[in-house]
């Protein structure tokens, strides 16, 4: 009897047919060539011995914050910190590791501070307890916090790991501004939760990032914080939005007008349909509209200087801000920038020396970021 077979017939191997030549497309930019990538400002305080760990990150964070040790650590225990900060254009990314402190700005240093940043921040380990006018904001894993570097503030923190941004606050004046209860306000829920893993998936990718990426990333974040944080806040009371609305207001008018020499605060007054005395009051916590002009405007200067078209020369430069001595304009550019007007057109001898993070020397600094940022926008 003949041996039954049992094996499985063979599967036909498919043939494509086709009528034209199939012709290969690359993905697009695989292989893309990029300007120079972005480049951390890192701070670290492990190289030193452990009695200047805490001395060495107090003056590090002396432009934000009054830093001090909790009660029961004394200073030679050591304060073991990294902190790596990417300036992305307009606003600053923060990736910090840090043992337990506490903190404060109190009044006189928001008063003679330039800096009304916003501070927005995710913990990924720790809590935090912050107090502005006795309303106590406690922030902890999957949460967010609001802080305004323009009103006084003081807390306390655990050892924590955290991502924060900072951003002028100027830039959400094109969008309306940030919600008035937006300061130390501690949010949660799904919108949060979809912008952080946004900036953990930018976290990933800093390092491979260029200059030509930043308008878009930064655009994105700002739309995204105020998705997050609008509706909210939608509980305000009358007074508070009818300040905020005027502040939002006169910042805009100063921006639009900044290098006239008709901007003053009587002319200010005059726009907003104020008084004197209310205008006063508006910008008393930032030190008065007097100052905050003036700031702007060196800011404005900054960029001027930075500027590779631009070749006015520095008296030239302090001439359009008002100033018609050019010591007078490098005295106060040095008192608010911590380096003179030659000293950047020293470092501008080509496009990419500008004073932030893809350089990594010392004029590049923690408080040189800050006070100019917004500047490169």
């Amino acid at each position: 009897m003949p041996e039954e077979n049992n094996a499985t017939p063979a599967t036909p191997v498919p043939v494509e047919r086709r009528r034209w030549p199939r012709v290969s497309q690359e993905p697009l930019g695989k292989d893309e060539k990029t300007a120079a990538s972005l480049v951390a400002l890192r701070f670290e305080t492990e190289s030193l011995s452990p009695p200047e760990q805490f001395p060495a990150w107090r003056g590090h964070m002396s432009p934000l914050v009054e830093a001090r040790l909790p009660d029961n650590v004394a200073p030679d225990d050591g304060f073991p910190v990294r902190q790596a900060v990417w300036n992305l254009g307009g606003m600053l990314l923060l990736q910090q590791t840090v043992p337990a402190f506490s903190y404060e700005r109190s009044p006189d240093m928001v008063r003679f501070s330039p800096l009304d940043h916003w501070l927005i921040t995710f913990l990924r380990t720790g809590r935090s307890w912050t107090g502005i006018d006795g309303r106590v904001a406690e922030n902890e894993p999957g949460m967010m916090e609001i802080r305004s570097l323009g009103s006084p503030f003081r807390g306390r923190a655990l050892a924590s790991e955290s991502l924060t941004l900072v951003v002028p606050d100027d830039q959400f004046a094109d969008r309306g501004g940030l919600p008035p209860a937006s300061s130390n306000t501690v949010l949660g829920g799904r919108r949060v939760k979809l912008l952080y893993d946004h900036m953990v998936g930018l976290e990933t990718n800093l390092s491979g990032l260029s200059q030509d990426d930043l308008p878009g990333i930064k655009s994105r974040l700002l739309e995204m914080i105020l998705d997050t944080v609008a509706p909210f806040l939608d509980r305000d009371d009358s007074e508070r939005v009818s300040q905020i609305g005027l502040m939002t207001r006169a910042r805009r008018l100063i921006r639009k007008n900044l290098i006239s020499s008709d901007l003053t605060p009587e002319a200010l007054s005059r726009e907003l349909a104020i008084s004197r005395t209310r205008l006063y009051e508006l910008f008393e916590p930032v030190g008065g509209v007097a100052k905050y002009i003036r700031q702007h405007r060196l800011l404005a200067a900054h960029r001027m200087l930075t500027d590779p078209s631009d070749r006015r020369t520095i008296a030239e430069v302090g001439l359009a801000i008002g100033y018609d001595s050019a010591a007078n304009f490098s005295r106060a550019f040095t008192q608010q920038f911590g380096y003179s007007p030659s000293n950047i057109r020293t470092h501008r001898k080509s496009s990419d020396a500008q004073f932030d993070a893809r350089v990594e020397n010392s004029a590049v600094t923690f408080e040189g970021l800050l006070q100019t940022l917004g500047v490169h926008t």
